[in-house]
């Protein structure tokens, strides 16, 4: 423990002492926001930090989507699988939770969105802007899909947008847009003499209304009730668990072992294009992890603490995962198979999905 300095004495209060109740900052109101948000929706709205833009371009985007409550809904529940994660990142980084609204823009919640131009995923990364963050891209992997790597990539090149233009709408402009591009807009504006923000700043269509569509969102995931909506419930808890993938294995081996269909496993894992996880991927490096499921069913209730990471982790790790590669699920729904150095046979078993 650090000594104080000799020249400090105590300090004794004087006059009367007030109950601490009549303390402004400890009253009850402001502590109010200390309980847990009551689901992601709640999450959300507590991180909105951006600041709004004003005008009829705004209100026309909100007119958009108020007369396409199907759409909203489809988004919604496609969002369910994947926003805990991105929340978690946002808040980790510090950045505001409107970015996890950015995904509605550019893709719907669509891991198997494709663009006219070729950006693909939910963070529509165009083939080289994705090679520059890492992102492989294969015949056995397009990883512009995966959403653990893809939402990390757009972070970090978000970050670096909003570090070189010092201003969030200016940031997303560049990353619909292209930096270069803003850059050259900012730069004539100067030479004109004239402001240099979002709003006043020559861009393409798309890119005029790609502030006023995130903006609109924004508004009606704030206050769904003021336009007539209700969400879907998206709970405040994880929808999947990383498993690491160490050996060659089946992606429907994987999933039977999980308790889960094969389909809900490629929802998670979008990034995979043919049907086994090859664990180095490419020669260039080891596999990325692969997501299983937390929750089940619709009511989206939380999976008890289980063996399934642990388990298919291991079972990727071992001798007898290459021997169980396309081997069937036997009568008790567990896999069972020859370990060939040893002639023993091992049998591991997943607990399904509760």
């Amino acid at each position: 423990m650090a000594a104080l300095p000799e020249d400090l004495s105590p300090v004794v209060p004087k006059g009367p002492l007030s109950p601490l109740g009549d303390t402004p900052s400890l009253a009850m109101g402001s502590v109010t926001d200390l309980a847990a948000p009551a689901d992601m929706w709640d999450r959300i709205r507590r991180g909105l930090d951006m600041p709004d833009i004003d005008g009829r371009l705004v209100d026309g985007r909100i007119k958009w989507y108020l007369s396409r409550p199907d759409y909203i809904q489809r988004m919604s529940e496609r969002a369910g699988r994947y926003m805990f994660y991105i929340v978690e990142e946002l808040e980790r980084r510090h950045l505001p939770t409107e970015l996890a609204l950015l995904t509605f823009i550019e893709s719907a919640f669509n891991p198997g969105a494709v663009s006219r131009t070729k950006a693909v995923g939910i963070w529509q990364f165009m083939p080289r802007t994705g090679k520059s963050f890492d992102l492989r891209q294969n015949s056995f992997r397009d990883e512009r899909q995966d959403i653990v790597a893809s939402t990390n990539a757009a972070l970090d090149y978000l970050e670096s947008l909003h570090t070189q233009f010092g201003d969030w709408h200016l940031a997303l402009a560049a990353y619909n847009w292209g930096q270069g591009n803003v850059r050259r807009a900012i730069a004539r504006n100067k030479r004109a003499k004239k402001p240099t923000g979002y709003l006043h700043l020559r861009m393409p269509a798309e890119t005029r209304l790609y502030i006023p569509k995130l903006q609109a969102v924004e508004q009606i995931i704030r206050n769904p009730g003021a336009y007539g909506l209700t969400l879907p419930v998206i709970p405040n808890h994880p929808y999947f668990e990383v498993v690491n993938i160490d050996s060659d294995i089946d992606v429907a081996l994987v999933a039977k072992l999980a308790g889960i269909e094969e389909s809900a496993f490629r929802a998670l894992n979008p990034a995979l294009r043919q049907p086994v996880i090859l664990a180095n991927g490419t020669s260039t490096g080891p596999s990325r992890a692969k997501r299983l499921p937390l929750i089940t069913g619709t009511t989206l209730a939380p999976r008890p603490p289980s063996t399934v990471a642990t388990n298919v982790s291991s079972l990727s790790g071992n001798t007898a995962a290459k021997a169980l590669i396309g081997k069937p699920i036997g009568p008790s729904g567990k896999a069972s198979c020859c370990d060939s150095a040893t002639g023993s046979t091992v049998t591991t078993g997943i607990n399904a999905i509760s």
